[in-house]
């Protein structure tokens, strides 16, 4: 399933979520970026689609460079989130969001993401 980052973006802004930055190259050397990214918080989501066809997420030599890129992030002091592109827009997501740029802690039962 693809996505439209400006509908994305949209969705973001009427939820009332603070503007994020498509395509963020967070690392100084390598050209590593993230899908969304709140600069100010640190934090990013990264939308991670073909996880159920053996995509490039999933592939054994992919997953070492992806697993480079975000141990490179979190020692860069970044907070990443993950998600299947068809709960990009759901309210769940919003939520999560919404509580990992506040410093909180998602544990809702009910609002979690399956």
């Amino acid at each position: 399933m693809n996505y439209n980052p400006k509908i994305v973006l949209a969705f973001f802004k009427e939820c009332g979520l603070p503007d994020s930055v498509l395509e963020h190259k967070f690392h100084p050397e390598r050209k590593w970026r993230f899908d969304f990214a709140w600069l100010g918080q640190k934090v990013a989501l990264e939308v991670q689609g073909g996880i159920f066809i053996h995509g490039g997420h999933t592939r054994g030599a992919s997953l070492r460079k992806e697993h480079e890129k975000l141990n490179n992030a979190a020692a860069l002091g970044w907070k990443i989130l993950f998600i299947e592109p068809k709960f990009l827009c759901t309210e769940a997501t919003m939520d999560l969001i919404r509580e990992t740029l506040s410093g909180g802690c998602w544990n809702r039962d009910h609002d979690k993401i399956t």
